[in-house]
């Protein structure tokens, strides 16, 4: 019998008493004094923010300040879009934008992630070696003053100060971007040509089968042409009234 004991007492110091772990449940670590705990990994929402691919680096530069308010058209392949800039929402994002229009960088640049019900995004350039030029001219963030409403204009981004060129315009009224820090800087007044806008791809690749940044800044608008020819596009990008 005690023989017995003894053979139980090791087999229970080795593990092999009490109930299973469930599957897919890790034993708990224990505590490291000194080292800090790993953060929780946080749900991926299936509408995820309007995020450019961005690569997060420190050093955000502010642009030459634009005016207080300024409107411009984008003429594209489905109409006209007027967009009234305030700088008072959003300085560092009307300032960025301002200077993106004056250097006609939007001409020719798809709308390459448009999600029905939520917003659609442009702002990767046709050219890749413009894609290049200022894929790393990043401008600080901005506080959210004005909300992510339908009409608003943002800037797309892949975490603090990461914000280049890429914008978005609201479908819906996604409530949850504005804590996510995403700073409107402008309204589009009549929504008819963003409503018409190809939404048949649907998300980008690697989260759906829609255009991939990546080849986007690598390959330009022949990639996109080539692979997805209903796209949508700017032709013309202007300022009309400031």
């Amino acid at each position: 019998m005690r023989r017995v004991l003894l053979l139980m007492a090791a087999l229970c110091l080795l593990g092999a008493c009490g109930g299973e772990q469930s599957a897919g449940e890790a034993k708990p670590e224990k505590a490291n004094p000194g080292k800090a705990e790993p953060e929780k990994a946080k749900p991926v929402k299936a509408e995820r923010a309007a995020e450019s691919d961005e690569p997060r680096r420190p050093a955000a530069e502010a642009d030459p300040r634009g005016p207080d308010k300024y409107t411009v058209k984008l003429t594209t392949t489905k109409g006209e879009i007027v967009i009234d800039v305030h700088r008072e929402w959003a300085p560092h994002g009307a300032d960025r934008f301002h200077r993106l229009m004056q250097e006609g960088y939007y001409a020719d640049v798809a709308f390459f992630r448009v999600l029905e019900g939520f917003m659609a995004q442009a702002g990767l350039h046709g050219d890749p070696a413009t894609n290049a030029k200022w894929r790393e001219r990043r401008i600080p963030d901005d506080p959210v003053r004005q909300g992510n409403t339908r009409g608003r204009v943002t800037f797309a981004m892949a975490g603090p100060d990461s914000r280049t060129t890429q914008f978005f315009i609201n479908y819906g009224t996604p409530a949850r971007l504005d804590t996510m820090g995403f700073a409107a800087f402008g309204q589009v007044r009549e929504m008819a040509a963003v409503d018409a806008l190809y939404a048949g791809y649907g998300e980008g690749a690697p989260k759906g089968n829609g255009p991939h940044q990546q080849r986007i800044h690598l390959e330009g608008n022949a990639y996109l042409k080539r692979e997805f020819p209903q796209l949508d596009y700017v032709v013309k990008a202007e300022i009309i009234e400031q």
